[in-house]
């Protein structure tokens, strides 16, 4: 089957309700393709890999997380954003992406996505008082242990993460945020939290690791931020009978 691209756009806005969020980037088309979609690619960044992947693949349509038009970068149309562009518009693709608010979608986000692969329950915001906050906090379904989450991580996202903490700590409450989202740690220690996971770390984040006692594990920026496009994308499959493909460039940080 196929869809609208104005349909596709129209469902999105209304699941992922952008407005409501202040983000970094324009969120929704990006980059206008064909008219009717029948087949969707998914990934997580619109790098010339996925980019080529997608042409490859026949695609009428490519979804991401990291699309383009950062604010504070050079809006200039040169050099990889050129390349990347032209092959858009040279293969009719149209470039669809969501940013934060794939990172913050109850079911469907990044966030929620981590909560089910490393069995967090009660799951709430950790930025109290706000409707959309970006970090999670919630409790493990069973205590744990740093050593053993350490091993949970790695297995689920098949990924060694970076470690700070008493490889003995036990864990019961956790807070995290999917991608670059290492700042939340202090947030998350004032509150009392056992452990805290981001995709990055910056130096400051050990630090306060070992300074206020919280666990801290660095699970990698891609590797946390592979699954609310996966679950989107299952989504728009099962909604509108698309064919939906979620290809994976890998990247190590």
């Amino acid at each position: 089957m196929s869809i609208s691209r104005h349909l596709l756009l129209s469902h999105l806005d209304q699941l992922l309700q952008p407005a409501k969020i202040k983000d970094y980037c324009p969120n929704g088309l990006q980059v206008e393709g064909k008219s009717k979609i029948k087949k969707i690619v998914t990934g997580v960044t619109a790098s010339q890999a996925l980019i080529d992947a997608a042409i490859a693949a026949n695609a009428d349509a490519l979804l991401v997380h990291h699309g383009y038009f950062w604010k504070g970068e050079n809006p200039v149309i040169c050099s990889i954003k050129k390349n990347r562009i032209k092959a858009l518009l040279q293969a009719d693709i149209s470039l669809i992406a969501y940013h934060l608010p794939l990172d913050i979608h109850p079911t469907l986000g990044n966030n929620a996505q981590l909560a089910k692969l490393f069995g967090i329950t009660d799951v709430e915001g950790l930025e109290s008082g706000n409707p959309v906050s970006v970090a999670m906090k919630g409790q493990l379904l069973q205590p744990s242990t740093v050593a053993a989450l350490t091993q949970v991580i790695t297995q689920q996202l098949k990924r060694q993460p970076l470690v700070e903490g008493d490889p003995d700590k036990v864990i019961k409450t956790i807070a995290w945020c999917s991608g670059g989202g290492q700042s939340f740690i202090e947030m998350a220690a004032e509150q009392g939290i056992d452990a805290f996971i981001s995709g990055e770390v910056s130096e400051q984040t050990i630090h306060i690791a070992r300074e206020m006692n919280v666990a801290f594990f660095a699970a990698g920026h891609h590797a946390t931020e592979r699954y609310g496009v996966q679950a989107l994308g299952q989504h728009l499959a099962q909604e509108f009978e698309l064919d939906v493909e979620f290809i994976d460039i890998d990247n190590p940080v």
